[in-house]
């Protein structure tokens, strides 16, 4: 039998004498071992589990259990400092597993554990005795040459050991250099997993080997496969006369795209007229993707794998080939395009009166940056100024009723970066939603909810964008906590009751000292929203309806529900609902990775722009409060680092989850989630993405 195999057996016999003494030679006959050569393990084992805590010595030669006499399963953590946890799949508390007992298992790997009896006042301990599931085999980490052996150095919040490289399997990466490596046996009495070289990322510290770390990191893609590039240069610019034919023609409309200055993929018009009815016409026009790419053909199954493209801060790593997202489909100005549409027709009270879903042919007259369609909204004055302000009056009525339907008000700061030609971070900006974001938003949102709509009345198989109500028990610590601050919250009754009170509570908050704070623990309580053929709303925005339509040159559940509406129009059965469900994962699971890498960017050059000013103090604000120590984000631009609880030195501080905060155990002092503090920059670690502070 193996060690682990060996380990599980005898822990099972200990489980099964309950609290009844035993011997090692009653061990392993209840183990069930004949072998010679795994009996005489059995007395190393009961050594180990003696020295761990997991039985007692009651007389010489004579031992009794303290398991729990449980086994539990969950998925490894290792936590800013390098201590690793089980987060149970139950839910229930986390469990402490010491390195020694970790046995080869790594962060996010799904394990099963053996729970230790818990001595008072202890955290719950345990050992892990079975991996079940490997998270990854793939790791980044800087290669390392000494005396002729090699090592790839990985960040120890991931794996704790070293990754050792026989110097065959180097793949010509040199001492120091970034890359990734596969890991591909690790031994059961061999401290360093074995691993070989697969990509060599370049050299550290270099923007493109850094900005390729992360992407790699997340096991997104940093690079284009030229075969899949190469077919989409074979699809043609020009739209065939008989194409247009067979679509409803708009190209003498006013129409305009509103993006950001930098954009190039073009994936959403607006057009505007008044009807001869007195109603308004105004058509949201998406890039028509599914007309060039196919169900299933090499570029759509590239995308399906991506699912969405990723944005770093200094760089966009497109779902599609560049030539379709920035060129075939892109609704660029002064050119055809084909377009899917919804076209409305709208009263003064932007009340729908009717609508068509339709493929359609566009001409963008202008292409405005945010910055020109927001100076016309504020002086009148500018291109196509009446449709631009016409859209702008409509906008605000349409976000009026929706907040008063109970869409929750969360305005949430983006932060920026300008950066040098080298990817050097020069100034840090926030990214302000204004009326001219505002306005193109609430016809994205109206054509999707529209779309959803139309769609889920019919009960077919569709694609959702859904966003569960709140976890009623988070909403009721938080009303608990706020009321420490003289404010009440109203945590049941219908949706929207809920979704006011909310609302009321941010508007409450507004300007306070106590908004950050509040407003985080807030969010905190949300859902997180996600891609569904189970349909149950969207909590946030306050729709029974909503899907994703509008983004098809970035997203795939977009490419979906176009190819659902067109094969739903021509008079096809409801799609395989299974078949969906599991694209809709695929496409949540991507979609969080690609946050988390755009997070992972965002917080390189912050560390980046900040490496330079060590010793300088700045006024910040607690944002997080842990075991191990304090964040804190600065306030003129949001840069987050850690001050170590080991820093604190003027008193041993306890940390009390529940109120987001840690106390002092002799003089009471208490650091909380939003308390406005002063803070010096005392170090900054590139390679850990990590900000340190102490507290001035």
């Amino acid at each position: 039998m193996t060690r682990k195999e060996l380990i599980i057996a005898v822990a099972s016999a200990i489980k099964a004498f309950d609290h009844r003494p035993f011997n090692y030679k009653q061990v392993a006959a209840a183990a069930g071992l004949h072998r010679q050569s795994d009996k005489i393990k059995v007395p190393h084992i009961i050594e180990e589990f003696l020295e761990q805590g997991i039985i007692e010595e009651v007389e010489r030669g004579k031992y009794r259990s303290r398991l729990l006499n449980k086994f539990v399963t969950g998925v490894i953590d290792r936590n800013y400092n390098g201590k690793t946890h089980l987060i149970p799949d139950d839910g229930g508390e986390k469990i402490f597993i010491a390195d020694r007992n970790v046995n080869h298992a790594m962060k996010h790997d799904r394990v099963k554990v053996l729970l230790y009896a818990k001595n008072r006042g202890r955290q719950l301990e345990g050992e892990v005795v079975e991996i079940l599931k490997r998270d990854r085999t793939n790791f980044i980490g800087v290669l390392s040459i000494q005396n002729g052996v090699a090592f790839v150095v990985v960040d120890n919040r991931i794996l704790s050991n070293d990754i050792y490289v026989p110097m065959n399997k180097l793949g010509g990466a040199k001492d120091g250099q970034k890359v990734i490596v596969k890991m591909t046996d690790w031994p059961e009495k061999a401290r360093n997993p074995f691993g070989e070289i697969t990509d060599i990322l370049g050299n550290v510290g270099e923007n493109n080997t850094e900005m390729h770390a992360i992407l790699a990191e997340y096991g997104l893609p940093y690079s284009y496969p030229e075969e899949i590039a190469q077919e989409a240069e074979r699809i043609p610019m020009e739209i065939p006369a008989a194409e247009i034919k067979k679509r409803v023609d708009c190209r003498d409309v006013i129409t305009f795209t509103i993006d950001p200055r930098d954009a190039k993929d073009f994936d959403d018009a607006l057009s505007y007229r008044r009807l001869d009815n007195g109603l308004v016409e105004v058509g949201v026009h998406i890039a028509d993707v599914t007309h060039y790419v196919k169900e299933k053909d090499l570029i759509d199954t590239e995308a399906f794998d991506r699912a969405t493209s990723v944005y770093l801060v200094d760089r966009t790593i497109p779902m599609l080939p560049e030539r379709l997202c920035n060129g075939v489909c892109s609704l660029r100005p002064d050119e055809d395009k084909l377009c899917y549409s919804v076209i409305f027709q709208l009263d003064e009270n932007a009340e729908i009166k009717q609508y068509q879903i339709a493929k359609t042919v566009i001409h963008s007259n202008r292409r405005f940056t945010y910055e020109e369609a927001q100076e016309i909204i504020e002086t009148g004055q500018g291109d196509y100024a009446d449709e631009v302000l016409g859209l702008d009056r409509l906008a605000k009525i349409l976000r009026e009723k929706r907040f008063k339907n109970g869409a929750i008000a969360f305005e949430r700061t983006e932060v920026r970066f300008e950066i040098d030609e080298n990817g050097k971070p020069l100034d840090v900006y926030f990214k302000e939603s204004k009326d001219s974001n505002k306005l193109v938003e609430e016809f994205m949102l109206l054509a999707n909810r529209t779309v959803a709509e139309h769609i889920g009345k019919t009960e077919n198989t569709f694609v959702y964008r859904v966003h569960d109500e709140p976890n009623p028990d988070k909403l009721r610590d938080l009303s608990q906590f706020i009321a420490k601050f003289g404010y009440k919250l109203k945590t049941e009754g219908k949706k929207n009751e809920v979704s006011s009170a909310i609302n009321g509570l941010l508007d409450r908050i507004s300007g306070k000292s106590e908004e950050n704070l509040i407003s985080t623990i807030a969010i905190r309580a949300m859902a997180k929203a996600v891609y569904t053929t189970e349909n149950i709303g969207h909590y946030g925005l306050a729709f029974e309806y909503y899907t994703h339509f509008t983004s098809p040159i970035r997203r795939y559940p977009d490419m979906m529900v176009h190819r659902l509406l067109t094969h739903y129009a021509q008079g096809g059965k409801s799609a395989d609902a299974n078949r969906y469900e599991e694209y809709c994962q695929h496409c949540s699971d991507r979609e969080q990775l690609a946050a988390s890498a755009e997070r992972a960017s965002i917080k390189y050059k912050q560390v980046e722009f900040m490496s330079d000013k060590k010793g300088q103090v700045f006024d910040g604000v607690i944002s997080g409060v842990t075991e191990w120590g304090l964040f804190v984000e600065i306030s003129c631009n949001k840069c987050e680092g850690l001050v170590p609880l080991r820093e604190l030195d003027d008193d041993y501080y306890i940390y009390d989850e529940k109120n987001y905060c840690i106390i002092g155990e002799h003089s009471r002092k208490k650091y909380q989630l939003g308390d406005k503090v002063s803070v010096m920059v005392s170090s900054a670690n590139l390679d850990k993405k990590q900000l340190d502070f102490v507290f001035v």
